[in-house]
């Protein structure tokens, strides 16, 4: 079980999401470095952006860490990372950007919106149930068992599924409106768009890893069924 040759493609999804991780934060340093000509902070970017889309009751507030910036639809509450807040910078106007796309998302009802939230549950439940049934099952020879926990894990990469949309549709909203307001031009916004174009890599990255390991699973519980014949 622990040696097995299925490993490789746990091996190949971590090389890719480690890859796409990389480039994500080299792309961003890159373009940290590069303020915009109007010397516009993040803040007040997001701030602009969600004023001229009619959204006047999300606040916008600084959170710790590195690119751990997020749209909080509950709470209504725009966050931005240290990186970011108060950044006048290329990368950190894109990835503002970005986040308002995601509030836009969330005041329009757009549809891939509605269902990933719908989809949380389900796939909360796969995440915290589908490995201790793996395991359990594998261990103990229970195939069925096995077998339970991989179709659990199904949703946690159906989940992963339905947010590539969600995400790619928070970029295209987000270099749409900075293009139209002048925010960023020229070589800016080219800069805004690879940023955000290596953000949205990652979780292309990490679906099809975790699309190796649901066929690594599977493979798993199949070879354990044909031993116990």
């Amino acid at each position: 079980m622990y040696w097995d040759p299925t490993y490789i493609l746990v091996l190949i999804g971590a090389v890719i999401s480690a890859f796409a991780s990389m480039n994500v934060t080299n792309t961003f340093r890159k373009f940290s470095s590069q303020p915009n000509s109007r010397g516009m902070t993040a803040e007040d970017c997001a701030s602009a952006i969600l004023k001229s889309s009619g959204i006047f009751d999300v606040r916008i507030e600084r959170i710790r860490g590195h690119l751990t910036d997020h749209y909080s639809p509950n709470e209504k509450v725009l966050r931005l990372s240290d990186s970011v807040y108060g950044s006048t910078s290329v990368a950190a106007l894109g990835v503002a950007a970005h986040e308002c796309g995601h509030a836009i998302q969330h005041d329009t009802g757009y549809f891939p919106v509605k269902l990933r939230s719908l989809s949380v549950p389900v796939a909360n439940i796969g995440s915290k149930l589908s490995w201790p049934l793996i395991f359990l099952g594998l261990i103990l020879g229970y195939t069925g068992l096995a077998r339970a926990g991989v179709f659990l894990f199904t949703f946690v990469v159906l989940f992963q599924l339905i947010t590539l949309p969600v995400e790619f549709d928070a970029s295209r909203r987000a270099l749409r409106i900075i293009k139209e307001r002048n925010f960023l031009m020229g070589s800016e916004l080219d800069g805004a768009s690879k940023v955000l174009h290596a953000a949205a890599l990652t979780y292309v990255a990490a679906l099809f890893s975790s699309v190796l390991q649901l066929l690594r699973l599977i493979l798993l519980t199949q070879g354990n069924s044909r031993r116990r014949r």
